[in-house]
């Protein structure tokens, strides 16, 4: 793919083609995502409501499964290694400097850490969910390194050999720009993911699924837009912010979001609005928060929003509802509850 090659919509590429972080302490991550007002005061009912049909299908990639009124727990033995290993690796690309992207003046050389499932093979096609880290971390902060493996690891490679998570591919990225301090600063980071959905579709996309088996035909703009059903986004905290930021400028490319713990104010209308012309049933977003988190508030002016917004409907309402919204008692914002939403997001998305 040229990096410079504009990128064609979803509808123009599709037309006659389709009928339809963690970081490393937990002080860091309470500093990731502390300023802005809140987008909306008025608290949000998460209480289970009486599903309803609606007239809108799902399409044949998005399964309309209602996701659990109850997160998981991560079982106890799942955090030591595992019989079965998937492996980590490392993953480096070139793309450009961050704020001027665009005029590619400045050619930077980035990593991402990969995670192949046990027995991974380029014989078969795996869903891809890319993940990104919190503030104060980088693309090692969530699975570690090939030579130090963190205990998130472990706990997906025994998540998928007890059959709770399908093997897929997953990718630990970074918005870190010029430094790996990048991300310790916080507007620089709001400015660095506004910015990365450049890197991300230009550069990274075609990086990994070039490299890796997933369902895209080729790494041409059409052939990954054709496969966003098999490709997800998530994130804790900036990583969240990264969530929202990909879920407005690459919709065309991902049907699955992540969007956990998000503590700060963004421009939800204009992200909202990113989905304006686009079939309500061929995205699910995942809100996830907890009682004690500070974004708490945050997450529930957004959903708020969601609630009132053009193409979302919840689906504790409706059975094609395409957005959820769950908040764990007694959670806060840190490692632990980083690591358990992601899994249960992994243990549904894509899952029968």
């Amino acid at each position: 793919m040229q990096p410079d090659r504009p990128l064609p919509t979803r509808r123009a590429v599709l037309r006659g083609a389709l009928t339809v972080s963690v970081g490393a302490c937990l002080s860091a991550l309470l500093a990731a995502c502390t300023s802005g007002a809140l987008t909306s005061g008025r608290p949000v009912s998460t209480a289970s409501q009486t599903p309803v049909e609606t007239a809108n299908p799902s399409p044949s990639g998005l399964s309309p499964r209602q996701v659990p009124q109850e997160l998981a727990v991560i079982p106890q033995g799942f955090t030591s290694p595992a019989d079965l290993q998937g492996t980590l690796v490392e993953l480096t690309y070139d793309t450009y400097e961050s704020t001027t992207y665009e005029q590619k003046t400045q050619k930077l050389a980035k990593r991402a850490i990969i995670y192949l499932p046990h027995e991974y093979t380029a014989s078969k096609q795996y869903n891809v969910f890319y993940l990104m880290h919190g503030g104060w971390g980088d693309e090692t902060s969530t699975l570690g390194t090939p030579g130090a493996p963190s205990d998130f690891k472990n706990v997906l490679d025994n998540a998928i050999a007890a059959g709770e998570i399908e093997p897929l591919i997953i990718v630990c990225p970074t918005y870190n720009n010029t430094s790996p301090d990048d991300s310790a600063n916080f507007s620089l980071a709001l400015r660095l993911n506004q910015n990365y959905h450049h890197e991300l579709l230009n550069d990274l996309l075609p990086a990994v699924e070039s490299k890796y088996s997933s369902y895209a035909a080729s790494i041409s703009s059409e052939d990954l837009m054709v496969s966003r059903d098999h490709r997800g986004f998530g994130g804790f905290s900036m990583g969240a912010v990264a969530t929202w930021r990909t879920f407005q400028h690459g919709l065309d490319y991902f049907s699955y979001f992540l969007p956990m713990s998000c503590g700060t104010s963004l421009d939800m209308d204009n992200i909202l609005a990113s989905a304006s012309n686009q079939d309500g049933a061929a995205y699910f977003v995942w809100v996830i928060t907890g009682t004690e988190d500070f974004a708490h508030p945050y997450d529930n002016g957004r959903v708020e929003l969601m609630r009132n917004a053009k193409n979302f409907a919840d689906s504790d309402v409706s059975h094609n509802g395409n957005f959820a919204y769950r908040v764990k008692d007694g959670y806060a914002h840190d490692g632990v509850a980083a690591n358990e939403y992601t899994y249960n997001g992994l243990r549904w998305f894509w899952n029968s």
